[in-house]
């Protein structure tokens, strides 16, 4: 609390602005993403196939537009403009969805769109770490208070989302999405600054990207992990809602009921996160909140009640609040002078886990029913407990 208060009286116009794009941006693809698989099946008529193609098409190229934007926005060019080119693909993509119902231009040129869009907010961190930098104010805090703006939007967003969809259309909540992303790139472009990039002499440069880079072990293990972290959270979100319903007789309502309690307690966990990571350490930090995911997973094995999986919440806010802010910062301590690189390193590990995750739910609840999911993803998250444990503290 006295933090909060300290950081209240010297926060600057940039560092308001970070946080409000931040959140607004989080908005933007709250609207969007919770709603895509309903809005390919209603509105453009898609089979479940050729909706679950489209999500592996669009993250698959995800991944490669933000890793080529990440290497060249680490060594040359200006990384606000390369936000605000984003940003511009997001409205149009955005635009796109909103007045478009066919399923071959949608995912071509508007995963081409999402592409570019989606690289948006690693390129963001990425700029908020230099600038705290420069200006060496707390990077850790302030990048876990920028982060908690994301679990703020998504606490909002969802169900926004489906209220707009449902009542207005989609063509209203995608053009909704599509203003935001304008006043976005307005307070980008009036309010965000250009950070000087810090020339290296080419030997140093070489000997950083060496040993920042993939060639370390430590930042191909971390991926690693944080991929498997990412696959497990991704197969509870897609199977949850079926599982309660079909297998629990739970009430289909409890679905978001318990989203929007995890990504509420997200944000103090985050913040908490960001204070104490000084004290004990990035992977101390991590190790406690894989811990807590594996008992958040071996929870939903044993107990099956309304009452008990509103309290599972707390292991899987606990869960995702660190590993969504101090991954991140881990992935740029281990690849110093490539925030850019270091930041769609990690994003990139969400993605991938989302491929694997649509692949392995859809598999094992078809072929062996929705509990053999819950003791897959407790085996993936002890894996992943032991991976983090080995990973090089910095």
């Amino acid at each position: 609390m006295l933090w909060l208060m300290t950081m209240g009286r010297r926060l600057n116009g940039v560092y308001a602005a970070f946080m409000l794009v931040a959140f607004m941006m989080g908005v933007a693809g709250a609207l969007q993403a919770p709603t895509l698989s309903l809005f390919l099946s209603r509105e453009v008529g898609a089979q479940p196939f050729w909706v679950g193609l489209f999500y592996t098409v669009n993250a698959i190229a995800g991944i490669l537009v933000s890793l080529w934007l990440a290497k060249r926005s680490d060594s040359r060019g200006d990384r606000r403009r390369l936000i605000m080119f984003c940003c511009l693909m997001a409205v149009g993509n955005a635009l796109l969805f909103a007045f478009n119902r066919h399923y071959l231009t949608l995912i071509t040129c508007g995963v081409m769109l999402a592409s570019i869009a989606n690289a948006a907010m690693p390129q963001l961190f990425a700029l908020a770490r230099e600038y705290a930098d420069s200006s060496a104010r707390e990077v850790v805090m302030f990048s876990s208070v920028m982060r908690a703006q994301l679990s703020l939007a998504w606490v909002i967003g969802p169900p926004l989302a489906f209220m707009l969809a449902l009542n207005y259309g989609f063509t209203t909540m995608f053009s909704i999405a599509a203003g935001i992303f304008v006043i976005s790139l307005a307070l980008i472009a009036i309010k965000l600054p250009s950070v000087p990039r810090v020339e290296q002499p080419s030997e140093e440069a070489a000997a950083l990207a060496q040993a920042g880079g993939w060639q370390d072990k430590n930042v191909r293990m971390l991926f690693i992990a944080s991929t498997l972290m990412w696959t497990c959270n991704t197969m509870y979100i897609i199977d949850m809602p079926l599982w309660i319903s079909s297998d629990l007789g739970l009430p289909d309502s409890l679905a978001g009921i318990l989203m929007g309690t995890a990504a509420g307690l997200e944000i103090p966990a985050m913040i908490l996160a960001g204070y104490y990571v000084k004290r004990f350490g990035k992977r101390k930090m991590m190790v406690a909140a894989v811990a807590a995911g594996v008992l958040f997973y071996a929870g939903l094995i044993l107990f099956h009640d309304r009452t008990a999986l509103l309290a599972l919440q707390l292991f899987n806010a606990i869960f995702i609040g660190i590993i969504a802010g101090i991954g991140m910062l881990w992935f740029q301590d281990l690849m110093p002078g490539r925030a850019g690189a270091a930041t769609t390193l990690f994003t990139n590990s969400i993605s991938t886990g989302v491929i694997l995750a649509g692949v392995m739910q859809g598999a094992l609840s078809q072929s062996y029913g929705h509990a053999s999911v819950y003791w897959t993803i407790a085996a993936i998250s002890l894996v992943t407990l032991f991976l983090t444990s080995k990973v090089k503290d910095i």
